[in-house]
Formats: structure tokens, sequence, C-alpha cells
């Protein structure tokens, strides 16, 4: 079957048979291992958060890693300084996982229901009322605020950005083909923020450099996560960097993938990097996001899947252990 907008067509090659499997393992709703041994009551709690698996908590959390590595670079503060921050950010990181995606399943719960892969999640099938949700969304915001207090009074200022795109985001969707870009900034501004924490400025070129690549490397994955409902997305007049690029996509996606490089490696330049750098944080990037666009078939939801989820570590693991590297050796 083939899906046509504005001449742009993407033939899916699974059926809706799958929509039951990503339902189970990536829609919300996953359930076993430690989850059972919770309280039933506390169950959609976990899945509402995406707690297990906890990968959404990583997604918040490395970009701040980013810009505290970033920085001690530059720097070299003392190792309990940059595990301090670290801890801290981890600790907000948590809390802000969770209050995001209460709030984006409670603003996305009318189109959630109408979507195979979403509609048994907490929300929609009714296991959270939205006033729970929302008592849910704002006491775990205020748990993430509180880490603030343990930072300086200018990174709690940093993180205006993040807060407005982060409350715009699950709006995006209904006003703009690029919500990936909306969601690009609300997470990757993280970066600043980890900078800050260490004592750096919102105007530090390096930090400002890698915060555009890390953009456009939210927009790979997450375009990549938005072709699994590329079909539904069209019937309910949902937009997204998938439905816009359409058969476009895979090109479209590798040409960012390396104007990422591109930038993480002005990047290293402007912060005057070692050797160290360029061979894990900039050749590891390149590897692993060519890789993916080499093996990730748009066509099929799966597929999609499986690289939302493992193809995202390349980066995220290629950029800490780069800059560590540099802090540490050089």
């Amino acid at each position: 079957m083939a899906h046509k907008r504005s001449g742009r067509e993407v033939s899916r090659d699974d059926g809706p048979e799958n929509d039951e499997v990503l339902a189970k393992r990536f829609g919300g709703i996953h359930t076993g291992a430690w989850v059972d041994r919770l309280p039933s009551s506390w169950i959609p709690y976990v899945q509402l958060a995406r707690l297990s698996p906890p990968v959404p908590v990583l997604l918040i959390y490395f970009p701040h890693l980013f810009g505290i590595a970033l920085n001690a670079v530059a720097r070299h503060p003392p190792l309990s300084e940059v595990l301090r921050i670290s801890l801290l950010l981890l600790g907000g990181s948590f809390f802000l996982s969770n209050a995001i995606h209460g709030w984006n399943d409670l603003i996305d719960a009318p189109i959630d229901k109408l979507i195979p892969r979403t509609r048994n999640r907490p929300i929609p099938r009714g296991a959270i009322s939205p006033r729970a949700a929302l008592t849910f969304t704002i006491s775990q915001a205020l748990c993430a605020a509180m880490f603030l207090l343990l930072l300086p009074f200018d990174t709690a200022l940093c993180t205006t950005p993040s807060v407005i795109s982060h409350t715009y985001y699950p709006f995006a969707k209904r006003h703009t083909y690029f919500p990936q870009v909306v969601l690009a900034v609300s997470l990757q501004w993280a970066i600043m923020v980890g900078n800050s924490a260490m004592g750096g400025q919102w105007t530090d070129q390096p930090a400002l450099c890698l915060f555009l690549g890390a953009m456009l490397w939210t927009v790979i994955y997450d375009t990549i996560y938005a072709y699994q409902d590329y079909e539904h997305d069209i019937k309910l007049g949902v937009k997204s960097t998938a439905v816009l690029f359409g058969e476009w996509g895979k090109p479209v996606l590798w040409l960012l993938s390396n104007c990422m490089v591109v930038l993480v490696c002005i990047s290293g330049r402007l912060a005057d990097m070692g050797y160290l750098y360029y061979v894990f944080a900039v050749a590891g990037t390149f590897g692993s996001l060519n890789f993916m666009m080499a093996n990730v078939n748009l066509k099929s939801a799966e597929s999609c899947h499986w690289w939302f989820v493992y193809g995202f570590w390349g980066p995220a693991l290629s950029l800490p252990v780069g800059l560590f590297l540099e802090y540490f050796l050089e």
C-alpha cells in the first residue's frame, strides 16, 4: 500500500500485525522484568514516564554530559567538580524526562488513541486520568527544578529556552512540519545548560557549534522514529519531517548526518581539541551515523524503531568518550 502527499510517496514494507508488536515494545505499554514487581497502581506511571527501558532518560541526560565534558576540556576543573555536576544533572534529567513524557502524552492523547501503536498508552486506555497525568507532570517538573537550586543561578536562567520548547513541542506537530526541530532545541539546549553549570557562558562558540550539530542528530533520529507512523500521520493530518521528506527521507537524513559531523569537527577546532577528540568523537560520529543511514529501512516500522533505539548509541557514546579522553589525557 502506498500513500501520497504533495507528490511524495513511501510504500510500507510491514502491515497492521507489526503495529501490535511495536506497541508492546515501544508504545509506552511495556511491562515485564522489574516493572511487574511493582504495585499495579504504579505501573501506568512507569509506562507514562517511559522508564522501562530507561532510554528516554539517557536522551535527556547525554546532551547535558556533552556540555559538561566540553567545558571540562577547556577549564580542566577538578574531577570532583565534574562528577558533582554530572550527578546533579543526572538527577534533574530523570525527573525532567518523567515530566516531559507526562506532558507529551497528556497533549497527544486525542491523537494517540487513533494510532494502533499508541492507543494503549496509559492515558488513551484510561489507566491514568488527564488530571492525574497533569498532577504527575507538575510534580516531576518541580522535582527537576529543585536540582537547579544546587547549581549557579545563571544555569537556571539558561534552562529558559529548553522549558519553552519542551512546553510547545507536543503542539508543534499541529502547526508545522518541523516538530523535530522543536524537539532538537528542547533536548540539545542541555549542552548549553551543562556548559553553564560548569561555569561556561551562553556565547561560548564551541558549545554553540556542538549544540547545532547535536540538533541535527535529534532531527535525524526522531525523523527515523516518525517514519514508523508515516501512514497514520498522513491520514490524521499530523505533521513531521518524515511526512515532509517522504521518499526523499534517506538522502536528506544522510546529508544532515554529515552536516552534523562537520559541525562537531568545527566545535573541536574552535575548542583547540587534540587528536583523541577527532579519532573518537568525530570519526565515531561519522562512522555510526553513516552506518545507520546505510542500513535503516524507512519503509519498515520495525527497522525504524530498531535504529532509533540502537542507532542513538553511536554519537551518544562517541562524543563523551572523545571529550573525556581529552580531559583526562591531554
